[in-house]
């Protein structure tokens, strides 16, 4: 009798919890699918995230993309020579906001009369076979005036190079070198457009004393924007930043390296970290490769960079307060950059920006500072067409832009990158003075940096270059075609106002 009592009670227990299940089911199913706090369903941001897989996140293997990466990242030593202070500052690029730091170590500090010859190194990454590598321009500059004499680059096999300078910008803290050679293993580019959040990368390089390292993190905010690259950036100029920004561990020598994604692309050269006490505090700062692939492009084609212009002034809505805002009638719910002044020849003139406007986004991104503008022109020549959104009495526009060259003349731009290339100061003569020196036209060398390329002549300042190798030089455009399509030692012949005579100075392009 108790066995059959036992065996109802189990029975009606078990009757009980299938229908109790599958009442559940049924309520539930009427109400729809309750996933959340409060029962409101699946909020917005989870969309795509619910896709009835139930399996966790694949897992991650860095391994092959190690293994492609490492063989193309170079170890760069540099040797930049002693040379006289001009003045009282520090010798090179500064303590910023101290918030900030280079990859390097500061070597220096303010020295009175001379720095003393620096001995550092870095990081590079092949990116062709034929043995292009692109680094950081502090790795082989020191940010005042000072550029390397000496740069010998060892890959991951341990064969050591001899590599030549092609060029270099400041602006974006990128520079380009050469190494001789053929099959050479590289990094292919990826696309910075395609980034994502949360995406795992991997940095690689040869930071502090170590050999190859590779350091693993993921991508915690692109577009980032921390006014480090001003330090070396010449006056007039404007820097280029648009950082990605990991914790993947780097540290200094780290500079000028590899981040690659999962599939082993090159996305960026690892460029600065945050440093509040000196040291890595745990976030990384790359330049996106889709900025590197536009600069590298100009430098090796061109020998310079070519940037192309709106032909506006501005004032940037983050760098002005409240009351600026207000006074300007600017509405603070759009931000932007607003036009305190508009060239009539630019490219911003032409598709009806005028001087009041306030431009929201520039190739299709939001922007509210200078550098965030600067960062979406970097991609871009002279003569390309960019959409433009502006606001103006509080009704928004679209346009297309066609940006020009620098205000003046292309060899102003030109100038600025070939003076860091040969370590001067160069100005095209104007018509005015061409005329008073009784020659056609010519280059000035107004500054010699001591270390450069000229200072290594017994060239002095002011002498006014009118051709090399016998083609005659009116520009500085010309002088960079002339010098980009030369290898070895060139001849440079000139004058100095105020004396009779020819001069010619041999420079040796492959120090």
């Amino acid at each position: 009798m108790k066995v059959k009592q036992i065996a109802l009670i189990v029975l009606v227990s078990a009757a009980s919890a299938v229908l109790s299940v599958w009442g559940y089911e049924k309520i539930s199913a009427k109400k729809g699918d309750q996933i959340g706090n409060f029962g409101t369903g699946v909020p917005a941001n989870y969309a795509g995230f619910f896709d009835g897989k139930a399996s966790s996140a694949d897992v991650v293997d860095l391994t092959r993309a190690a293994n492609t990466a490492v063989p193309a990242v170079v170890h760069i030593r540099t040797k930049i020579p002693a040379r006289k202070q001009t003045n009282n500052v520090p010798s090179r690029r500064g303590n910023g906001n101290g918030m900030f730091d280079d990859l390097f170590d500061d070597l220096f500090g303010y020295g009175p009369n001379v720095v003393p010859e620096q001995r550092a190194s870095g990081s590079g990454v092949l990116i062709s076979e034929d043995g292009y590598i692109v680094t950081n321009n502090h790795v082989i500059s020191d940010g005042g005036g000072g550029v390397a004499s000496e740069v010998n680059v060892t890959l991951h096999n341990k064969k050591t190079y001899k590599a030549k300078l092609i060029g270099r910008d400041p602006n974006s803290d990128l520079a380009v070198l050469k190494i001789d050679g053929n099959k050479f293993p590289f990094l292919v580019y990826g696309n910075t457009a395609n980034l994502q959040l949360g995406q795992w990368v991997m940095a690689v390089g040869y930071p502090l004393t170590l050999e190859t390292t590779v350091t693993a993190g993921i991508i915690s905010a692109t577009g980032r924007t921390i006014n480090i690259n001003r330090r070396q950036t010449a006056a007039g100029e404007s820097p280029v930043e648009s950082f990605i920004q990991t914790d993947a561990a780097v540290n200094q020598g780290n500079s000028g390296g590899a981040l690659v994604n999962t599939n082993g692309e090159l996305i960026g050269i690892n460029s600065a970290i945050l440093a509040p006490n000196g040291t890595y505090a745990g976030y990384s700062f790359a330049i996106p490769v889709n900025i590197v692939k536009k600069i590298v492009e100009d430098i090796v084609r061109f020998g310079d960079v070519q940037r192309g212009y709106l032909g506006i002034s501005y004032y940037a809505t983050d760098d002005m307060s409240e009351d600026q805002i207000k006074q300007l009638g600017i509405p603070t719910s759009t931000g932007g950059v607003y036009v305190s002044a508009v060239s009539e020849d630019g490219g911003a003139f032409g598709a009806g920006i005028r001087k009041g406007d306030v431009i929201t986004k520039v190739n299709n991104v939001s922007v509210s500072s200078g550098l965030q503008m600067s960062a979406q022109l970097a991609s871009f020549r002279p003569g390309d067409k960019i959409p433009v959104t502006y606001t103006r009495s509080g009704k928004e526009y679209n346009t297309q832009v066609e940006l020009k060259k620098k205000a003046g003349t292309f060899a102003d731009v030109a100038g600025v990158n070939l003076g860091s290339r040969l370590g001067a100061e160069l100005v095209s003569l104007d018509k005015t003075a061409s005329r008073e020196y009784g020659i056609a036209g010519g280059v000035q060398v107004r500054k010699i940096t001591q270390g450069g390329a000229l200072s290594r002549t017994r060239m002095g300042e002011g002498f006014v270059i009118t051709s090399v190798n016998g083609a005659d030089i009116a520009s500085v455009d010309d002088l960079t075609k002339a010098l980009s399509q030369s290898k070895g030692s060139v001849r440079l012949e000139g004058i100095y106002p105020g004396y009779d005579g020819m001069y010619t100075y041999p420079l040796n392009l492959e120090q």
